[in-house]
């Protein structure tokens, strides 16, 4: 056998770094930025929906939503996003990258507007820049567009804290413990709406360019077997003349590398890396999406976001998304740009390994002295530490777990097995989602939150959380590093008779 790699997709892998590189991130960073500013909303509305729809009178506390509601606002996007991933992953490689996504931002557009909900956006968005990168700085450049989640959880704040701002001056509004019945005014009923449709105003700037780039060239010639229309699509995007290769019909065509995904040369080739792709990516957002969704809780539980009864429903909506906005703006963004950085000279695997152990690290410090960080003095501490496990979430197996999927399988696998891999996050996510909603509660039924029965408690829960890291960093063994190499070389489609 020897390895051999079509003309095309060879000049795309030495290309300097262009302006079309960078255009790519872009559009395909901002179907990446819905997705996370749709799903990452739901926390910052949450207690609102609560005051709003389940208020009672009788009640010393604001309203809340009940637990099966709760489980279904915190648990329906992911839901929607983790059947999204599986539909359009496996689409994008049955019609290509260019139409599906352009289907999956009209559908963002529409469903944002609607109700807030958004459609998995992760295979192609990753899939897409993946094609288009050079093989020396590839790593970096779909980090770029993961890096946009970043960018959709900051912009979800920003828009918070505005429209919260607003309305807490134009509808000035008693405390709950002053006036229960008017400390959440019906006009709050719009904040929370326009909160959610703001999502679609990016997806809706999108479609355009992306309509305006031409289909990746991997796709055109890997999987649609066209490789004279992938040569003159490269050909202008690069603004170099190519030629098509004598053999390079051979090379597209060869049989040995139709199989398909539940073929024995399939498992044979590439079952350990998906289970590893998989596996990591199910643990990790078990943990990462419980902190998101339900950090509100635990600065709440810490006293760093003041009690419910002292707030009227407008200013809370403030004070929570003033708290999560700094928590990502501290160390969940940065934590995005330390990978862009680094992940090119230290490579996936080490900073997967990595992010894994200094989440389980910093989790066991955070939950063990659990009764020690609550005390007043001591918050300043527990705000330091709880940030640090989001930074090294994201400088590590957040951002690797995107990435490694959109490296590693054949181009006419490539979206549907990263479909899997963020489906299989997705369905940790609702693990951690509903599983955090009941296990924080505390274990004194009498303190447990309207409708609830008794978990074990925030500090337990969060003992779990660390475990899960620890497990998430066993199961890092079974990914490759794809630093340094070609898509064609990680995949196997680079081989040929000699």
């Amino acid at each position: 056998m020897a390895e051999q790699q079509l003309g095309v997709l060879k000049a795309l892998d030495v290309a300097k770094t262009q302006l079309y590189h960078f255009t790519a991130i872009v559009i395909a960073g901002m179907g990446f930025f819905t997705d996370a500013y749709d799903l990452f909303c739901v926390s910052l509305v949450t207690k609102l929906l609560g005051r709003l729809y389940y208020f009672n009178p009788l009640s010393e506390k604001p309203g809340s939503l009940p637990p099966h509601v709760a489980a279904a606002v915190d648990g329906v996007a992911l839901c929607g996003t983790l059947a999204g991933q599986l539909f359009f992953g496996w689409l994008g490689d049955k019609l290509g990258r260019k139409k599906v996504y352009g289907i999956t931002l009209i559908m963002m557009i529409v469903c944002s507007v609607a109700s807030g909900l958004s459609f998995g956006d992760y295979p192609l968005s990753a899939t897409i820049m993946s094609e288009y990168a050079n093989k020396k700085t590839r790593g970096a450049f779909i980090a770029a567009v993961f890096a946009m989640q970043g960018v959709g959880i900051l912009a979800g704040g920003f828009v918070a804290l505005a429209v919260s701002s607003i309305f807490d001056k134009k509808f000035p509004a008693p405390t709950y413990a002053v006036n229960r019945a008017l400390s959440t005014p019906p006009q709050a009923d719009y904040i929370w709406r326009i909160i959610v449709m703001f999502g679609a105003l990016p997806a809706a700037l999108t479609y355009y360019w992306r309509m305006k780039m031409p289909e990746t060239a991997r796709y055109t010639a890997l999987v649609a077997k066209n490789i004279k229309q992938a040569t003159q699509d490269m050909s202008k995007v690069l603004q170099v003349e190519l030629e098509m290769e004598e053999r390079a019909e051979d090379i597209v065509k060869d049989p040995r590398l139709n199989y398909g995904l539940f073929s024995k040369e399939f498992a044979k080739r590439h079952g350990l890396p998906l289970l590893g792709c998989t596996s990591t990516w199910f643990l990790l957002d078990i943990a990462f999406y419980s902190q998101n969704l339900f950090q509100k809780d635990i600065f709440s539980a810490i006293g760093w976001i003041p009690k419910a009864a002292t707030m009227n429903g407008i200013h809370e909506v403030f004070m929570i998304a003033r708290a999560q906005t700094l928590i990502a703006l501290c160390s969940t963004v940065p934590g995005y740009w330390f990978t862009v950085a680094f992940i090119d000279i230290m490579g996936r695997f080490a900073i997967q390994l990595m992010g894994f152990f200094m989440m389980t690290v910093f989790m066991f410090a955070i939950a063990f002295p659990y009764n020690h960080w609550i005390k007043p003095d001591n918050r300043i501490g527990f705000v330091v530490m709880y940030s640090l496990t989001f930074f090294f979430a994201n400088f590590g197996p957040n951002a690797t777990t995107f990435i490694v999927p959109a490296e590693i399988f054949p181009a006419r696998l490539r979206s549907t097995c990263h479909g899997i891999s963020a489906a299989t996050g997705k369905a940790g996510a609702i693990v951690g989602a509903f599983g955090f909603l009941y296990a924080a509660q505390p274990q004194d039924k009498t303190k447990t939150d309207a409708g609830y029965p008794p978990g074990i408690g925030v500090k337990n829960s969060l003992i779990m959380l660390g475990v899960i890291n620890f497990v998430g960093m066993l199961f890092t063994f079974l990914v490759p590093e794809p630093k340094g190499k070609s898509l064609e070389e990680l995949s196997g489609e680079a081989e040929v008779e000699k």
